[in-house]
């Protein structure tokens, strides 16, 4: 895993069930004892705090990328390896994803899904490769991943577009998932549009 570059999709709630926010600790911290480099909105409140957190708690690194906006209202973390500061909401999600070798959704509201769907959007047409891995807490991605079997059976997308996502149930098995995510590549845009 090592030098590996993983963009993370979570939120900022504090008010979400503590499970969510132990499970953004545990990634960060397995993605760290991994050797994988965390890169993530750069938020430092709820699962994005504890993302961080657990990443540099094991001697990882963390990498943030935040829109001005929010640098304005104190809504950064303040202790990241890096942090990179754009213009808007746009330029992040373009940073996060860029040069990534895996995407991570933990869960999340209408950014994080904003987040994921765009991801698989991308893959979908060949534009990003990688794997995306969905953390599925609580059984939070349950109704996600049936909306999507829902577009397939109702021939919006090709069957062969299960291959974009992979689910697992714990944080631990992140790696294990990217290790072993089946390949994927550009030639694939052929079956986007049938």
């Amino acid at each position: 895993m090592s030098n590996l570059r993983v963009c993370v999709y979570c939120a900022s709630s504090q008010k979400c069930d503590a499970a969510y926010l132990e499970a953004a600790e545990r990634l960060g911290r397995h993605l760290a004892l991994n050797q994988a480099t965390l890169v993530y909105g750069g938020g430092g409140a709820g699962a994005m705090a504890r993302l961080a957190e657990g990443a540099l708690s094991a001697g990882g690194t963390a990498i943030g990328i935040l829109p001005q906006f929010m640098l304005d209202l104190e809504w950064g973390h303040k202790e990241l390896t890096e942090l990179h500061i754009v213009d808007d909401m746009r330029e992040r999600k373009h940073r996060m994803i860029d040069g990534a070798d895996a995407v991570v959704a933990l869960a999340g509201g209408c950014g994080t899904l904003e987040e994921l769907f765009e991801a698989i959007t991308l893959k979908r047409l060949g534009l990003y490769l990688g794997p995306i891995v969905l953390v599925n807490t609580l059984g939070f991605y349950d109704r996600v991943v049936a909306t999507l079997d829902h577009c397939i059976s109702e021939h919006f997308m090709d069957e062969r577009h299960r291959g974009i996502w992979i689910v697992v149930n714990e944080p631990e098995d992140v790696v294990n998932a990217i290790q072993t995510a089946p390949r994927w590549n550009s030639e694939n845009r052929n079956f986007a549009v049938q």
